[in-house]
């Protein structure tokens, strides 16, 4: 059995407040039960460049925050929308979960 890593990577504003969009994913990592699944935090701090997470952003030409650096064996896959992550990763997927899914890929839809 191949080992999985998942890093969960949150940033720190340059002001040094946390990302709100990171709060967001935290609260549902923990309404989900989610938080088991991670084994590693790392944060992106703008105020430090060799900050593990912003390290993490350049090696994985990542932009913007969060994300999730899912590593199995010699492949690893960077999920920056969290439902993608839940529903590929963790394998947690319902109707809901695809409709928003659906709508974070899509901007130019919207709810009716």
């Amino acid at each position: 059995m191949t080992t999985r890593q998942i890093t969960f990577v949150k940033k720190i504003l340059a002001d040094g407040r946390p990302c709100a969009k990171c709060g967001d994913v935290e609260q549902r990592l923990t309404a989900g039960d989610h938080w088991h699944a991670i084994d590693r935090v790392a944060i992106a701090d703008e105020r430090d460049p060799n900050s593990p997470g912003m390290q993490l952003a350049a090696t994985h030409g990542v932009d913007r925050a969060p994300f999730f650096v899912v590593e199995t064996g010699s492949k690893t896959v960077v999920y920056t929308v969290f439902l993608k992550f839940v529903k590929e990763v963790l394998g947690h997927s319902n109707d809901a979960v695809d409709a928003q899914l659906l709508l974070a890929s899509h901007p130019d839809l919207d709810h009716i």
